[in-house]
């Protein structure tokens, strides 16, 4: 039994060997079935979260299929509009060949005809050579009259010579005689205190001058006139006056060719000034205002009914009534333009480096600091050019240009076309700094825009420019400031963006929400997602392509017919234009 017992025990022993083995099998099978189901639960969870994103790319196919079928209508349309073209064009060739066979035809009838009368100008060529001949031998003969003209001619020279030495001498005997009859004359009016007018009535708004002081008018009154000093007191456009009033003498004489001789020294006499003074601000202004008011006085004095309406009675007795100056208006009309076009260069010469460190750099609102977005420096070229120049830079510098102009008598309505040419410039150029500066695209930054907009157009109130259109060449540059300081996020505010910036075109516009840099924590920069719905709002708009703004372009200048209200008889000529060859009748 004993044995038994013991061959039983080791049959147990081995039987709970081999149980515990498969206990531990069936343990390693239970672990990798967890394992199992653990990749299965986060299996089931991806599928979940795929088919949950199913209803959208359904959705999105759908869209594109409806684009695809959009495209598919469109190619067909184009291509049906090309077919058209293609038709009307081959037919248009066709139409140019026949033409193009028919000129032909003309053009070898007319080389026939040609060569007929080639053939005849020959012909008349050998007729002329004979007739030439025989001319010939006329002007030997008439060289011989010739020679003893001259002879005869200096003869006759020395007789005038005399006879000029005796008038001469009887002018100086009757200049004595009429210095007598003046002094005699006030000493009646002491005796009968007799009250002399100041402007004496005889005067008919004329100036007398000899032949030979032509070129000493032209160098006193224009060649050597200085525009300081001689400004003061005077009428507007005095210079020109008494140029006017030398031409109606001359009208007045009826010797054309003396009249042209001062009309043109005049004309060149003004041209040589100005070239020799391109970069002169004071004299392009001076000489701007004066030969647009000797163009006036042409005009007002021509005896032309649509001028003659604006007179007073006296002015239209003192018409032009020889000659008709309308040629030389025009030439005058072209020579202003030409002064104008440089004396706007010079302006704008003067004012463009104050324009972007006044418009943009300097900081004249309190409590907006000159802090630097993150990423950018300052730039060194522009350090001294904010602390030299600021929006009050550019106030004085207009206000010197717009004093200097009335102080010369410039009319009105040119001095608001010069207004209008500068302030496009300072939009303009303002405008194209920020296009190419990220760290001027900010709200603070179009808040400090905003705020010298208001300076310039405060200027233009206080100096009664308003009615000049000045302003509205700065709406670009405000539609651009108000851009960087309103909201652009909502579907709302592309709305508002593409409704309100009409002066600034699609390019610009998104160029700036691009460039939009948030100076602190408070701001944020433009999503993509956001400037793609401004572009899609903005799509049907007819822009020009290019993104700057042509800051050299010029508005077309107008001379507007402005009437002189100074009688030409009571003009008095100032001891220091140095005039005395001059007299008054």
């Amino acid at each position: 039994q004993k044995e038994n017992y013991e061959k039983e025990i080791e049959l147990q022993n081995y039987k709970v060997d081999h149980l515990s083995q498969e206990i531990s099998h069936l343990q390693k099978l239970f672990r990798e079935e967890n394992n199992m189901n653990d990749s299965i639960r986060e299996e089931v969870t991806r599928v979940r979260s795929e088919n949950m994103i199913i209803p959208d790319l359904k959705q999105q196919i759908s869209e594109l299929q409806r684009q695809k079928a959009d495209l598919q209508n469109n190619i067909k349309v184009q291509a049906e509009e090309m077919e058209g073209k293609i038709e009307r064009i081959s037919n248009q060739l066709h139409h140019d060949l026949k033409e193009e066979g028919t000129q032909r035809k003309t053009l070898e009838v007319q080389k026939k005809k040609y060569k007929m009368e080639n053939e005849e100008l020959v012909a008349k060529v050998q007729q002329v050579e004979a007739v030439n001949v025989h001319l010939k031998k006329q002007h030997e003969v008439e060289n011989e009259m010739k020679n003893k003209m001259m002879q005869e001619a200096s003869r006759l020279s020395m007789e005038n010579t005399d006879f000029e030495e005796q008038l001469d001498m009887k002018d100086r005997q009757i200049k004595k005689l009429q210095d007598q009859i003046k002094a005699l004359t006030k000493t009646i009016e002491k005796a009968n205190e007799v009250q002399v007018p100041a402007v004496p009535k005889e005067y008919v708004g004329m100036l007398e001058y000899a032949l030979e002081d032509e070129a000493k008018l032209i160098q006193s009154l224009i060649l050597d006139l200085k525009p300081r000093g001689v400004v003061v007191n005077m009428i507007p456009g005095l210079p020109a006056h008494l140029l006017f009033m030398c031409v109606r003498y001359t009208d007045y004489l009826n010797e054309a060719d003396r009249l042209k001789s001062l009309i043109n020294a005049s004309i060149n006499g003004i041209k040589e000034v100005i070239k020799g003074h391109v970069d002169d601000f004071e004299l392009l202004s001076f000489w701007l205002s004066n030969t647009f008011h000797f163009l006036n006085c042409l005009k007002q004095y021509s005896g032309e009914e649509e001028f003659m309406k604006h007179n007073t009675p006296q002015q239209n007795k003192n018409c032009l009534k020889n000659f008709d100056l309308s040629e030389y208006r025009q030439v005058l009309s072209d020579l202003a333009i030409r002064i104008y076009h440089q004396f706007i260069t010079v302006m704008e010469n003067l004012i463009q480096p104050m324009i972007v460190p006044g418009m943009l750099e300097y900081e004249s609102l309190q409590g907006i600091s000159g802090v630097k977005p993150t990423g950018f420096r300052k730039r060194s070229s522009s350090i001294d050019d904010t602390d030299l120049y600021t929006i009050t830079s550019i106030l004085q510098q207009l206000s010197y240009f717009y004093s200097t102009m009335c102080q010369h008598g410039m009319d009105p309505e040119l001095i608001k076309q010069a207004v209008k040419q500068l302030f496009f410039l300072i939009g303009a150029v303002t405008l194209n700094s920020l296009f190419l500066r990220k760290d001027m695209c900010s709200c603070r930054k179009g808040m400090q825009i905003r705020c010298n907009i208001s300076f310039l157009e405060e200027w233009l109130k206080d100096k009664n420019l308003q009615s000049s259109t000045a302003k509205e060449t700065l709406e670009a540059l405000s539609q651009a400031a108000w851009l960087l300081q309103v909201n652009k996020v909502t579907d709302e505010d592309a709305k508002e963006i593409s409704e309100r910036c009409t002066c600034i075109s699609t390019v610009q516009i998104v160029k700036i929400l691009n460039s939009y840099t948030p100076i602190d924590d408070f701001e944020k920069r433009v999503a993509p997602s956001f400037v793609r719905k401004v572009q899609s709002k903005l799509s049907t708009r007819e822009d020009a392509p290019q993104l700057m703004v042509d800051s050299k372009y010029l508005f077309q200048v107008t001379f507007p017919f402005s009437p002189s209200p100074h009688a030409l008889e009571g003009i008095q000529i100032p001891s220091s234009l140095k005039l005395g060859f001059l007299t008054r009748l």
